[in-house]
């Protein structure tokens, strides 16, 4: 909680001024019992309509008074509640870009949504109805209890009883909701993973016809969060007829024993109206308190889930350094590196070792799951490697910072990613200060600068979410370009040529030849005709190396190589 609760320090004075005008308000409606006892006995009583007029405008300036108290709070309350929420929703959309991949695999993408947006309206709602009504709730029943004793004590005994049973009734609800409120947002995640996956994979469903199937799950996934929140209702909805029914009692007890004490001239009958009204006061500020508590469970629940994000740091540490060796000779080295994902039964890789000179080119093969992407997210410190060492340019890389790690190395993913925007700003997100020059030189490198020079807007067209108004081949030469274009020592493609066709990856690996001397270039790719350039070859397999050196070494000396050489040669790719 209290790695919540520190993002309220930039609002303390809307914390203490929203709850005092609150209860300013509190105490005018306090008062107007008493007023109204004065007009029944000494208006009503005397026949004194003045009178009865004078003290009615009493009362009108007691509920204007009461009104205005009430919107500076509701001013304060929403300035502290907003500004809150903004401040804790930034923290943590930036405290989950600074974990690792690890780390975010950990938790899930699907409840990291949730939690940023769910649960911190939560916590806003709750903060918001903490500075209205958690200390008027109190105060009013405080206040109408103590002010009913000043009129009779012997009546007002009436109130010591009932409020404790209320307040028992309310604690039995509460314990059995608050387990089942954080179940709801557990549930609420189930329900958000399955969303996410079924949109992003909607072509796959079509394509193998799982739509009904895909639709049972969510629908049992939702049924289950609808049955949970349902029996939350159930319990909840106790509360308010209990309450309201023992508070009735009580008034049917006030008025019998109060007309008794009418009767021998203890009271008037003005305060006995005082004193129903202060119960009615006090039934009202209960249902509120218990709403209140409905509201600040799940405020605690999401409060806690945002913690446990807070809570958890990244294992990636960042160093100091922010220069590389200009003598060194290798721009990566792998010294005998293991990794194994959280969870995993066995390692991804397995003891693995190699150099890259400066301005080299570097092929990784293997069959699907030998390891290749792994090996590349430890290039660029996406995942810390279990043994062994990395360096980068002759520096150990633990030694680097972060953030010039991510400049210093680009990578294009299996997956090309671009984002809602124009051509443009996608590919000034390596280099915001690209000019449209460099840009153009990048695209033109991808061999995406035919296919973008003829859109009607050229780099000013606009790409829709994920892409999706262009083809796979088109996406993936932007990613490629995008990389380029922060001028990386270090670029690694992984898979990142796959809907290319020959002709084009032959002309994109001719112009990285060509235009990127002095870049070191690490290329995964599951062709082996893709390769054939490069200055030295991996070939995984089984997370292991099954073979290092060029195409024409590994033809000889590698039998996984050659197997995966043989399996693809054509006539035409002979050619």
């Amino acid at each position: 909680m209290k790695k919540v609760l520190i993002y309220l320090k930039n609002y303390k004075k809307q914390l203490v001024l929203g709850p005092f005008f609150k209860l300013l308000e509190a105490v005018f409606e306090l008062i107007v019992p008493v007023v109204m006892a004065k007009i029944i006995d000494d208006g009503i009583g005397n026949n004194d309509t003045g009178y009865i007029l004078r003290m009615g405008g009493v009362m009108v300036i007691l509920g204007i008074c009461g009104l205005l108290f009430a919107l500076i709070c509701q001013y304060f309350a929403s300035q502290c509640a907003y500004g809150f929420g903004t401040d804790l929703r930034k923290a943590l959309y930036e405290h989950i870009n600074s974990l690792s991949y690890s780390s975010i695999d950990r938790l899930g993408t699907s409840t990291l949504i949730n939690r940023i947006t769910n649960d911190t309206n939560s916590v806003q709602t709750g903060v918001n109805m903490f500075i209205r009504l958690a200390f008027r709730a109190p105060f009013l029943v405080m206040g109408a209890i103590i002010s009913s004793m000043l009129i009779d004590l012997k009546l007002s005994v009436a109130f010591l009883i009932i409020t404790p049973i209320i307040s028992l009734i309310i604690y039995a609800v509460m314990s059995r909701t608050i387990p089942l409120y954080k179940k709801t947002q557990q549930k609420l995640d189930r329900t958000a993973t399955l969303t996410r996956e079924n949109l992003e994979g909607t072509r796959v469903i079509r394509a193998f016809s799982r739509q009904n199937d895909e639709i049972k799950n969510f629908n049992e996934a939702c049924n289950d969060l609808s049955d949970n929140a349902i029996l939350a209702g159930k319990i909840s909805s106790i509360l308010n007829p209990v309450t309201f029914m023992v508070m009735n009692l009580g008034i049917v007890a006030i008025i019998y024993f109060g007309g008794i004490r009418v009767d021998g001239g203890s009271i008037t009958q003005g305060e006995l109206t005082a004193f129903i009204n202060y119960m009615t006061q006090i039934l009202l500020a209960l249902v509120v308190l218990a709403n209140l508590i409905v509201t600040f469970t799940k405020a605690i629940a999401s409060a806690n889930r945002i913690s446990d994000v807070f809570e958890c740091k990244s294992d990636i540490v960042s160093g100091d350094l922010k220069s590389i060796d200009e003598s060194s000779e290798y721009a990566v080295e792998f010294e005998n590196v293991s990794f194994r994902y959280d969870g995993a039964g066995e390692n991804s890789l397995d003891n693995i070792s190699f150099k890259i000179r400066r301005g080299g080119m570097l092929g990784i093969i293997g069959g699907t799951g030998s390891g290749k992407s792994t090996l590349a997210s430890l290039i660029p410190e996406f995942y810390n490697a279990d043994s062994g060492k990395i360096k980068l340019f002759g520096q150990d890389i633990k030694s680097y910072d972060n953030e010039y790690i991510r400049r210093l190395v680009g990578i294009v993913p299996q997956k090309a990613v671009l984002f809602t925007g124009t051509v443009r700003e996608n590919m000034k997100l390596a280099d915001e200060n690209a000019t449209d020059e460099e840009i153009i030189k990048a695209l033109k490198i991808a061999q995406a600068w035919e296919f973008v020079e003829k859109l009607p807007r050229k780099l000013d067209t606009v790409i829709s979410q994920g892409g999706k108004n262009l083809s796979g081949g088109q996406k993936q030469r932007i990613t490629i370009a995008r990389a380029f274009t922060g001028n990386p020592k270090i670029v690694i493609l992984d898979d990142s040529t796959s809907a290319l066709d020959y002709a084009t990856d032959l002309a994109f690996r001719k112009a990285v030849k060509d235009n990127l001397r002095d870049t070191t270039v690490i290329m995964i790719s599951q062709r082996a005709t893709s390769l054939k350039d490069a200055d030295n070859i991996i070939v995984m397999d089984d997370g292991k190396t099954a073979g290092t050196g060029t195409h024409a070494e590994l033809l000889e000396s590698c039998e996984v190589y050659r197997e995966i050489y043989n399996s693809q040669l054509s006539s035409k790719e002979g050619e």
